[in-house]
């Protein structure tokens, strides 16, 4: 095998590994990812999973990581063509709810689950959690800030938008996820219209 093939291989291996953490991570948590477990899906060894990564720690990180690229594409992707302002909000939201209703994770929102599981463990990876969790909450801020600065009449700050936000989505991931309510979605998508100012979808 050539050095570029066999690098490639190890690419191959080391993401079919995350892409399976990441299922397991999300229905049986961060702590709840065993090397023995996936080694047991992958028909590999426990060295064969863990040699790419180190450790299973990192591992995990590698499973969290992940997880933010997934909810990067399927949320912010969507409106990243507009520009800044109450359409480019509303689309924020309609992907949001979409990715909720829709969830590439077997387990639903990995974020929303991995805060529940990680919140109170100190360690490396709440902290990495954190920085994760801090990023979207700015990101979010900026966008509700931007569609505020189009509204001349006075508004909420955007602090407080965010966080009525993000709390519906943790309400609507577990309507979805543990009592199987369809309507969730649409309740959420109307709900979140609403704590930002935005008109309801036609």
């Amino acid at each position: 095998m050539s050095p570029r093939r066999s690098v490639a291989e190890a690419a191959r291996t080391r993401d079919r590994i995350v892409r399976t953490a990441v299922d397991e991570a999300s229905c049986l948590g961060l702590e709840g990812l065993t090397v023995g477990a996936l080694a047991s899906r992958l028909a590999m060894s426990k060295a064969g999973v863990v040699g790419p990564f180190g450790s299973r720690e990192d591992l995990q990180a590698a499973a969290l990581e992940r997880a933010g690229q997934i909810f990067r594409a399927a949320v912010l992707a969507p409106m990243s063509h507009l520009a800044p302002g109450p359409a480019r909000l509303a689309r924020l939201i309609d992907a949001w709810i979409d990715y909720l209703a829709e969830c590439p994770f077997p387990g639903g929102c990995f974020v929303t689950a991995a805060s529940s599981e990680l919140d109170g463990r100190p360690g490396v990876l709440r902290d990495r959690l954190r920085v994760v969790v801090a990023d979207w909450r700015a990101y979010l801020t900026a966008e509700i800030a931007a569609a505020q600065g189009e509204t001349p009449a006075a508004q909420r700050p955007p602090e407080q938008i965010a966080t009525v936000l993000i709390g519906i989505s943790m309400a609507v991931n577990q309507e979805i996820q543990l009592l199987g309510d369809a309507s969730a979605a649409r309740r959420g998508r109307a709900a979140m219209r609403d704590a930002a100012g935005l008109p309801h979808s036609p």
